[in-house]
């Protein structure tokens, strides 16, 4: 058994579909779970209706039809326009869904509605490609994660109940193994009262190693726009190398710091069944790949990762005390409570520094939190760089026209926050 996983890119439009169609079909012979993201752009388009919406503003309508009109157009490209009604009939069952809730206004928390639109994103996109695979001849059955991944009530954020979300996955989906191709979604699940959560931004990763740990897979394979895990990313670099094979520890690290390969829970349940993990280009499929497993040999060049619109806060008691146990428990309270995870932290004894991403409305409320008890400074507008596998002619590379703010080393990992000369 084995599960793919496909992104947004890959499903972008009608030429997108037929390519995984083709891929999902070479491998048809095979027991496989295939889990797929939102197409294209949809769950920022998503997004943006949400907050419309729970602002009950008058372009909501708008912009749902945007998002429902690209989807229809994929459909028509698909099969064409006199029959793509029939063939993806769950899809409008979905449209209908969507426009129902929106008609009324909201009820719940906003985190909670945000679960409940948002996840339509995979939901259509799942039942498009299932239909599609089905029109080509596949034996495809379409699954709703929902019913198989158990969660907590944290919305956005939802934590898994592994016990039951196992249990659920192997009684459902063992026997359909057998005969068939399931379809399913990342990035969602749902509570034990059945309201709809999702896993974090760029989760569908992390559903495929839930799928893969449950039903024992002999291995995961997500299908990107690049050749396999890069040792920097080509927006910033113009050489890059593609890396052969990776230990699990190197995976987990550069996913920690921000590589946007891998998403950050993804390789942990795979490192827990040995389950390998192979990142695979779609656009050149029958090229091979990186291969992330019981690896003993770490990385033989130093890996890049570049992360913008930083922020450099720095916090200093207001009586000239030390930074003590109690200043840093309550200050990663106060993180918790706003939702801002932090992206490098150093402490002296009369200040604390933490870098994190530059998100204004969590920002100004971790700041409002913070200066009730502490003294601010900060810098914005900043670069944080981390090197896996540093020497000083790495670092010396990535300084050029930059000035050092603040260095932290590791034995193999050297961060540096930098702002442009």
């Amino acid at each position: 058994m084995q599960v793919f996983k496909f992104g947004g890119a890959s499903v972008k439009d009608a030429s997108g579909v037929r390519n995984i169609t083709q891929i999902i079909l070479q491998e048809a012979t095979k027991q496989l779970v295939v889990v797929i993201s939102a197409m294209g752009k949809v769950t920022d388009a998503l997004e943006e209706l949400t907050w419309s919406y729970l602002k009950q503003q008058a372009d909501v309508s708008k912009k749902w039809q945007a998002i429902r009109a690209y989807h229809e157009q994929i459909m028509r490209d698909l099969v064409g326009e006199a029959s793509y009604k029939t063939h993806f009939a769950s899809v409008f069952e979905s449209f209908a869904a969507v426009e129902a809730f929106l008609a009324n206004g909201p009820d719940s928390n906003a985190n909670q509605v945000y679960d409940q639109i948002v996840s339509y994103g995979e939901l259509i996109s799942t039942q498009l490609v299932s239909a599609y695979l089905n029109y080509q001849g596949s034996d495809a059955i379409w699954v709703d994660a929902r019913r198989l991944i158990r969660t907590d009530d944290a919305y956005r954020e939802a934590g898994v109940r592994w016990e039951t979300t196992c249990e659920n996955i192997t009684n459902t989906l063992l026997d359909l193994l057998s005969t068939n191709v399931i379809i399913t979604q990342g990035f969602i699940g749902a509570t034990s009262h059945g309201f709809t959560t999702t896993l974090g931004r760029d989760g569908s990763d992390y559903s495929a190693a839930i799928f893969a740990y449950c039903i024992n897979a002999k291995r995961v394979t997500i299908w990107k726009d690049v050749p396999g895990v890069l040792n920097a990313d080509p927006r910033w670099f113009d050489e890059t190398v593609r890396i052969d094979k990776m230990t699990y520890l190197d995976a987990i690290e550069l996913a920690y710091y921000g590589a946007n390969v891998i998403h950050p829970k993804t390789i942990k349940p795979l490192q827990n069944k040995n389950i390998q993990l192979y990142v695979r280009s779609f656009i050149n499929p029958q090229e091979p790949g990186t291969a992330i497993g019981p690896f003993t040999q770490h990385l033989q060049v130093p890996s890049f990762i570049f992360k913008i619109n930083q922020i450099l806060i720095s916090l200093h008691p207001k009586d000239f005390s030390f930074i003590a146990e109690e200043n840093l428990s309550r200050i990663f309270g106060v993180f918790a409570e706003t939702g801002v995870a932090i992206n490098l932290m150093q402490n002296s004894a009369i200040s604390f520094s933490i870098v994190t991403n530059n998100e204004p409305e969590k920002i100004n409320r971790l700041l409002t939190r913070l200066s009730e008890d502490f003294q601010l400074t900060y810098n914005d507008n900043l670069e944080l760089i981390t090197i896996r596998y540093y020497d000083q002619n790495t670092i010396d590379r990535v300084l050029i026209n930059k000035r050092l703010l603040l260095e932290q080393k590791s034995r193999y990992t050297v961060q540096l926050v930098v702002k442009e000369n």
